[in-house]
């Protein structure tokens, strides 16, 4: 069901005085651009869509406008994670109701639980609806690491945990992961640069960042491998990797936001406490941007 490539997208804001608001208009035309150029399923409300600023009820709005944009062309995996089990339940469980595909629950950030509690906070999301739930791994941002071994638990006990989004930056790691969990557990990149070798271990494609600006290359590098041509996979990673190191030269997504801004695709609005990228990294930004002929 997911492969490919896989956006996180982001969430445009319209901007009056010092209030900013979901933009519904440019959501839509976000995903219209990302479906007419492949891309394989849709993030809402993601790390990159920065569900940490928005109230209850503008993800709730988020995951709704996505569901009945993209209607049924591709999945839609909605991010409804929450260093609160219970507000995990509540907002996994509006997921479902409102049809997304499956449910993307980063593991709790700030609580620094220990695996059991990991393994239990999961269990309790997972047994509390049908649809498929992807487990996102990303111990920068939260301060835990799900251990492989954790992992291939939840797979075994949790029939609808269905993979994992792998963004810890080790690749031993994950080969473990694939060893420990069932054949049919999906490894799903969580770094853009990282694609091209999570690949080679037997994952099925990226939850992507880079694709919000350049969604053909991304999804065009996975179908490429997916095809055997693993020399074009290659230039497309190598091609890819200066735009990737730019979407992340200051915390994600002040970059990316920053780029569609640049582009004309979205206002560049971003909340506190993320805020507008440096002049320094403004300059290096637009050079990757015009080096990849994004920008002219």
């Amino acid at each position: 069901m997911f492969k490919g490539s896989i956006v996180a997208i982001v969430t445009p804001f319209s901007v009056e005085g010092a209030k900013s608001t979901v933009d519904e208009k440019k959501l839509r035309e976000l995903i219209e651009f990302q479906i007419k150029n492949g891309t394989a399923g849709i993030v809402p409300c993601g790390t990159t869509g920065e569900s940490a600023t928005l109230s209850f009820e503008e993800h709730e709005q988020v995951i709704e406008v996505t569901i009945a944009q993209v209607r049924k062309r591709v999945p839609v995996i909605a991010g409804t994670g929450s260093n609160s089990t219970a507000e995990a339940i509540l907002l996994t469980k509006h997921a479902a109701s409102a049809g997304s595909d499956a449910s993307l629950q980063v593991s709790p950030y700030y609580n620094r639980p220990t695996q059991k509690g990991l393994y239990e906070h999961f269990k309790a999301v997972a047994d509390s609806v049908d649809i498929p739930i992807i487990l996102y791994n990303i111990a920068s941002r939260t301060g835990v690491n799900i251990e492989p071994e954790t992992i291939a638990r939840l797979a075994a006990d949790c029939k609808n945990i269905a993979g994992v989004k792998e963004a810890s930056g080790n690749l031993e790691q994950m080969s473990r992961i694939k060893a420990l969990c069932p054949p049919n557990f999906e490894l799903i990149s969580g770094d853009d640069g990282l694609t091209l070798p999570v690949l080679s271990l037997g994952g099925i494609g990226i939850i992507s960042v880079v694709a919000n600006i350049a969604p053909r290359d991304v999804a065009d590098l996975v179908s490429e491998f997916e095809k055997g041509n693993i020399k074009k996979a290659r230039e497309l990673h190598y091609k890819l990797l200066p735009l990737v190191k730019a979407m992340f030269v200051e915390t994600n997504p002040i970059p990316v936001k920053t780029a569609l801004g640049l582009l004309g695709m979205c206002e560049p609005a971003l909340r506190l406490p993320m805020c507008a990228l440096s002049s320094d990294n403004l300059e290096k930004l637009k050079k990757a941007l015009r080096d990849y002929n994004l920008l002219k």
